[in-house]
């Protein structure tokens, strides 16, 4: 047995069993593929797939518990190739980000502008997409670091750790009845047309819980996932937005339009920080995760990426 067997078998697997596609993805020959998983499956005494004459149509039970040691092994593959690239360039190499874009626009220039100056032989590399998205492309190492506040820590194949709190903010025209208020309740808020995040994005499940505790029904009149797209809809007067604190921080206080904390409507949101199971980090990966946050040192990323579980008012904000 060989890396390139293993191989060809994850990445049937991620193909959906489409042997054309898996070949395409690798640059090789669809019968080379199936000649190579053949001699795998002949050499272990197993079967991994069954199969409906050339067709792969599923992942056998055993061949379930070959693709959780072919994870594993091509999961350390990659650490020792990481621990070749440390050693021979400690202080070099690029640095792959999973975010959405709230945290690529306003959280992270600060952090990394502190890393490229810090190691400035270090490339960034942004990805950004949806929480879902973020999660996969750490899963499937495309990024060493995940950063978002939907979804991470839904999957097993990631360790996530609390990066920091934030609350919602509404943001109206300055002469908006709201505006003018002491107080802004939810019932408020029913009355009137709402702008704000697509319900995968920044914390949007909260604000849907809060009205669905108490029966109410928002009037979400656009959704988006930029928030300085619905920004620009409460200009044209389409209704309140509703965004991220962060994304309203550096507005002018005079400016066409005003924002408004509700922390106590929605709650705190936890922004979480996502790396693989197991994975091998560099020197500079663990420095931006410090960076990112003061709880964020090396021991607990050590401890939490090993399996165990760090001391809790260190684990959770």
């Amino acid at each position: 047995m060989n890396l390139h067997q293993f191989r060809f078998v994850q990445e049937a697997v991620r193909q959906n069993l489409n042997l054309t596609e898996t070949a395409k993805v690798l640059f090789t020959s669809q019968p080379g593929i199936s000649k190579a998983i053949l001699e795998l499956e002949d050499e272990l005494g197993v079967d991994i797939f069954a199969r409906h004459g050339k067709r792969l149509r599923r992942v056998t039970e055993p061949g379930q518990q070959v693709l959780k040691s072919i994870e594993v092994i091509m999961r350390e593959v990659g650490n020792l190739k990481r621990i070749g690239e440390e050693f021979s360039k400690q202080d070099a190499g690029t640095l792959s980000i999973a975010t959405t874009h709230s945290q690529a626009r306003y959280f992270l220039p600060e952090p990394i502008a502190q890393l490229r100056k810090r190691f400035p032989k270090v490339n960034v590399s942004l990805h950004q997409g949806a929480p879902d998205q973020v999660a996969r492309m750490v899963i499937e190492e495309i990024a060493d670091i995940g950063l978002a506040t939907e979804a991470l820590d839904a999957h097993d194949e990631l360790v996530t750790l609390p990066c920091y709190e934030w609350q919602h903010a509404l943001v109206m025209p300055a002469g908006h009845p709201l505006a003018q208020l002491e107080r802004i309740e939810l019932e408020d808020l029913a009355l009137q047309p709402l702008v704000s995040y697509h319900p995968s994005f920044s914390g949007r499940t909260r604000v849907d819980q809060a009205f669905a505790a108490r029966r109410l029904k928002p009037n979400i009149v656009l959704e988006a996932i930029d928030a300085d797209v619905i920004k620009t809809y409460v200009r044209l007067g389409l209704g309140v937005g509703i965004v991220a604190e962060i994304a309203v921080r550096d507005d002018p206080p005079n400016g066409e339009l005003v924002s408004r904390p509700v922390g106590h409507l929605f709650g705190r949101n936890v922004t979480r920080i996502a790396f693989k199971r197991g994975a091998y980090l560099r020197n500079f990966v663990f420095a931006f995760a410090e960076m990112l946050s003061d709880r964020l040192g090396r021991n607990l990323i050590t401890q939490a990426l090993s399996g165990q579980k760090p001391d809790a008012q260190d684990y959770q904000l």
